[in-house]
């Protein structure tokens, strides 16, 4: 129905790989004053891995929305070294991890000089062993000479991969949801990855604010163009943002679960057919997140999408033309 990230890590590995997300303490260029503090939907946290947040080990899937806790921009204080050791404990506990690959996750990890890039990865990665190295970015932090670097860490026999932000390829919703880069810039990296051979991730949001059906076909032509895998999130509603308030002004409406399964079909339905889907839904811990509070875990949501393309005759690739 669709190619997964699960089948994809077990062909290539023969084994169970899971990532380790660190917050390098990388900022991002987008959240400085010129800027006007980041993308609309970013609360500041960096969408690190909720294992690695501090004081945040007590809450659950259907834990309620905590304003104390959303709205505290500090993460942890643990070191590159300590991140490590606590992402493998977590992953062999409650996964049974076989192999890791080091996951720069947290802003923008390509925000710094070369020499800066070179002596964070090094650092990191001399607690390995990893099986490859991920880095997520935004289009306006690539150029030849961060490629090369990062290419080069091929040579030690490391997979290297970037993870890179698109949202939408509708250039007036990326102005509204203040992105700071254009669609146009986004084409412009990702080819220029490509022409690096490192595989490429990228990153859309459904359901982004005027946004309807034909946006997202549109997103996925532009995903189609340079991209391995795609990671597909659903709009939510974070405490501390810009869509925090405008959303209580009634401003915007959020898709509800129905409308996203809808969405998420189409959209996998007008991929190539061999990008790797590595996301299917937003993963905010509840008790950071406002709005929606009815979707289901990503099992249950597998499974009602699943169905939902079953019942449509529905699978990756199918409305994909080539050209």
């Amino acid at each position: 129905m669709w190619r997964t990230y699960s089948e994809y890590l077990k062909k290539k590995y023969n084994k169970k790989v899971f990532r380790v997300g660190l917050d390098a303490g990388f900022s991002c260029p987008n959240r400085t004053k010129e800027r006007l503090g980041g993308c609309a939907f970013c609360d500041g946290t960096g969408s690190v891995a909720v294992y690695q947040r501090k004081g945040e080990g007590g809450f659950h899937h259907d834990s309620d929305y905590n304003k104390e806790v959303a709205e505290n921009r500090s993460c942890y204080d643990l070191s590159i070294k300590e991140q490590i050791e606590k992402g493998k404990e977590f992953l062999i506990r409650r996964y049974k991890a076989e192999a890791f690959s080091l996951y720069f996750q947290s802003f923008t990890n390509t925000y710094g000089s070369v020499d800066q890039l070179k002596r964070i990865y090094d650092d990191a990665l001399s607690y390995g062993p990893f099986v490859s190295l991920i880095i997520s970015t935004r289009p306006d932090e690539i150029d030849d000479d961060k490629l090369a670097l990062i290419k080069s860490y091929e040579k030690n026999g490391l997979d290297v991969e970037i993870e890179l932000g698109l949202q939408s390829a509708n250039n007036r919703t990326l102005e509204y949801i203040n992105r700071g880069h254009s669609a146009e810039c986004y084409i412009e990296a990702a080819k220029k990855i490509k022409e690096y051979g490192i595989f490429l991730s990228t990153h859309v949001i459904l359901g982004l604010p005027g946004e309807n059906s034909d946006d997202f076909i549109k997103t996925a032509d532009v995903v189609n163009l340079y991209s391995d895998a795609v990671k597909i999130h659903n709009l939510q509603i974070t405490g501390g943002t810009r869509l925090q308030k405008e959303w209580e002004e009634g401003k915007i409406k959020l898709l509800s679960l129905d409308e996203y399964l809808d969405a998420v079909s189409l959209f996998i339905a007008h991929l190539r057919d061999d990008v790797v889907i590595q996301r299917l839904i937003s993963e905010t811990p509840s008790h950071r997140l406002i709005e929606p509070r009815d979707f289901p875990d990503k099992s249950k949501f597998i499974n009602m999408l699943k169905k939902r393309m079953e019942e449509r005759d529905e699978r990756e690739g199918k409305y994909y033309k080539k050209g």
